[in-house]
């Protein structure tokens, strides 16, 4: 079946979401992943979402979303830790790709927050620059306790709303497309054994999709 470009961030969410309950059902469509597409993009890409998550392995964006080829502009840091390279990648997507959605994407049981959940129990880190990545991990489990919330996933779900946050704050591309309707951040949730996503945070015009607490 064909697919048309969203025209608007809520458009590119759905599309997304719909994906997913393909990869889900066990009725992917594997959509732009032939050879004439290939050749078609080679001249230039026009991605929908950017997609910036977690490096673990079982978080392969377009095979959770039923997307191919030139469909994500895909960013990964292990716990979806964000620096000034991460910045500058998305803000390549939304400045000059021109994404309508940036997607920040976490899951249960992740180690990075495991990590730095265990360092506020036992204030033992790990070594060598794992350490980083757990301390940038740290102030969203400090968060998470402050407010009551003990568990991983719920953790997880804090680190989440954290990284969006960060995201607009610190990037003034990001929060001018937001403010214009261009574009809008979405934080999800995947469960590794379901394989399903759930919206945690956004920010910007996500149309019918509501953020649960």
């Amino acid at each position: 079946m064909p697919f048309s470009d969203p025209a608007n961030p809520a458009e590119a969410l759905q599309l997304l979401i719909q994906g997913n309950s393909r990869f889900v059902d066990g009725t992917r469509l594997h959509p732009n992943q032939d050879a004439d597409h290939r050749t078609a993009l080679a001249p230039g890409q026009t991605p929908f979402a950017v997609l910036f998550g977690c490096s673990d392995s079982r978080l392969a964006a377009e095979i959770i979303f039923d997307r191919g080829l030139g469909d994500l502009f895909v960013v990964r840091t292990a716990g979806h830790v964000a620096g000034s390279e991460v910045l500058g990648s998305i803000e390549y997507g939304v400045g000059v790709l021109g994404t309508p959605l940036v997607v920040v994407l976490g899951h249960d049981s992740c180690g990075a927050v495991t990590a730095a959940s265990n360092a506020y129990d036992d204030g033992n880190s790990p070594t060598g620059y794992v350490r980083d990545v757990v301390e940038r991990v740290y102030p969203s489990v400090l968060s998470a306790r402050a407010a009551g919330r003990t568990s991983i996933d719920e953790m997880v779900d804090e680190h989440i709303r954290k990284t969006t946050d960060f995201l607009v704050e610190r990037s003034g591309v990001l929060a001018e497309k937001i403010s214009t309707g261009e574009c809008a951040v979405a934080g999800l949730s995947y469960r590794l054994h379901e394989g399903t996503v759930r919206l945690v945070s956004g920010h910007g015009a996500l149309g019918e999709h509501l953020v649960t607490s």
